[in-house]
């Protein structure tokens, strides 16, 4: 079995590896966007000013916001973010308690952060989508106790478990979006040649080719959606699937638990445009402050390992 720890001795930039972490990173994302789809909406947990509570505590970020802050500076404190593969969303963290590790020199040193972007498409497109079919199970609930019009829609109350789940999704999507410098970098340093040219003009579009592999995504969206279907299934008690709604014997079983197409999309139109943009951004900045002999040196590396 392939160790996912840095301090292991394993090459961290083996291309197995690295499809070992992101193959796993496709469960938890999975399973996490599960848990987040029994709760509603709750739209104001992501306006900023929304929640007098936390205004009055000198705080008028969006209530994940402040979530994140106070999850991530416990996590700071406890040296996550020293890390290669981890980033927070939030600023001016502490420094770690615990003395640093002698992780090994894997990335060249850069400041590609995409967090914002996951934060935004995650709120604004993700959570809306997911969580659709217990908005509108909620939205008949309240009718049916006689609340009607804008009080009927998207708000459960549930906003420290949404926001629990809403910061572990969140998490593990960031960590499979900035996997894609470790699979620059490997790529990279199977053949500098490939990519030296094309860093210098610079040419984002030959960079994009030169890490794209379509047959690679077509199966990856494939592998998802298989999983997806397989996790939202509901199982009976003697462990029967509950397929298409009801199980062996006919009894009902809605609709399972996620939608498994916005599990793809989330994937498709998101996640992998996203990890190619880290990966060229990456890329763009990978012969900063190098020399002509440093750059010579790579060069030589091409021909070495073609020879």
């Amino acid at each position: 079995m392939i160790s996912l720890n840095f301090m292991s001795g394993e090459d961290p930039l083996s291309l197995d590896r690295i499809r070992a972490v992101l193959t796993r990173l496709e469960d938890t994302i999975i399973f996490n966007l599960i848990e987040r789809a029994q709760f509603a909406h709750n739209p104001r947990i992501y306006q900023r000013g929304a929640l007098k509570e936390l205004c009055d505590l000198g705080y008028c970020g969006s209530w994940l916001e402040w979530f994140l802050k106070e999850t991530e500076t416990f996590h700071a404190k406890a040296r996550r973010y020293t890390s290669p593969d981890e980033y927070p969303f939030s600023t001016g963290l502490p420094k770690p308690v615990l003395p640093p590790l002698s992780f090994p020199s894997i990335l060249f040193p850069n400041n590609v952060n995409a967090n914002p972007s996951i934060l935004s498409f995650y709120t604004r497109a993700i959570v809306p989508r997911i969580t659709r079919r217990e908005t509108l199970a909620l939205a008949a609930h309240k009718r049916s106790k006689g609340i009607l019009g804008d009080d009927e829609f998207e708000d459960d109350g549930n906003y420290g478990s949404a926001a629990t789940i809403d910061v572990e999704v969140l998490q593990a999507i960031s960590k499979r979006v900035h996997y894609g410098k470790f699979v620059s970098e490997s790529k990279f340093m199977s053949d500098p040649a490939a990519f030296i040219p094309h860093i210098k003009k610079p040419n984002r579009a030959a960079l994009e080719a030169l890490i794209t592999k379509p047959e690679v995504e077509r199966k990856l969206l494939l592998r998802l959606q298989k999983k997806a279907a397989t996790y939202a299934q509901d199982f009976g008690p003697d462990g029967e699937s509950m397929v298409n709604g009801s199980d062996v014997n006919g009894r009902s079983n809605g609709h399972g638990k996620i939608d498994v197409d916005g599990v793809v999309d989330l994937y498709e139109s998101y996640i992998i445009p996203l990890t190619k943009e880290v990966e060229i951004d990456y890329l763009l900045h990978r012969l900063d402050g190098l020399s002509q002999e440093d750059i010579d040196k790579l060069l030589a590396r091409s021909k070495e390992n073609q020879s």
